[in-house]
């Protein structure tokens, strides 16, 4: 019973610190765009790596993908999702662009 409680208390701090992480990150965004004193292109960029660390913060501590051996057919499941993703984006993008072209 006690292996148990050692588990659920881990469990439950990870959730904790992914939580207060992903709460932390949020609030840097929000205040960096509320106080406005970064140039656009300097926002822009802080912004977008704080979303990518926000990422990587919501699959190590909610979605439990990390690098790990156990873990590793989740996380190929997850970069090819990604993949697909990018390949249709990308299509989508060339084909209205070529039509854009056409229409001109």
């Amino acid at each position: 019973m006690t292996d148990d409680n050692a588990e659920l208390h881990h469990e439950l701090r990870q959730y904790l610190i992914g939580f207060a992480l992903s709460l932390a990150l949020t609030v840097v965004a929000f205040g960096l765009v509320a106080w406005g004193g970064l140039a656009f292109k300097t926002a822009l960029a802080t912004i977008g790596a704080l979303a990518i660390i926000q990422i990587i913060v919501q699959f190590r501590y909610f979605l439990h993908i990390d690098l790990s051996a156990q873990k590793r057919e989740d996380l190929h499941l997850v970069l090819f999702t990604i993949l697909l993703l990018t390949i249709m984006a990308a299509g989508t993008i060339w084909i209205m662009s070529n039509l854009a072209v056409r229409m001109m």
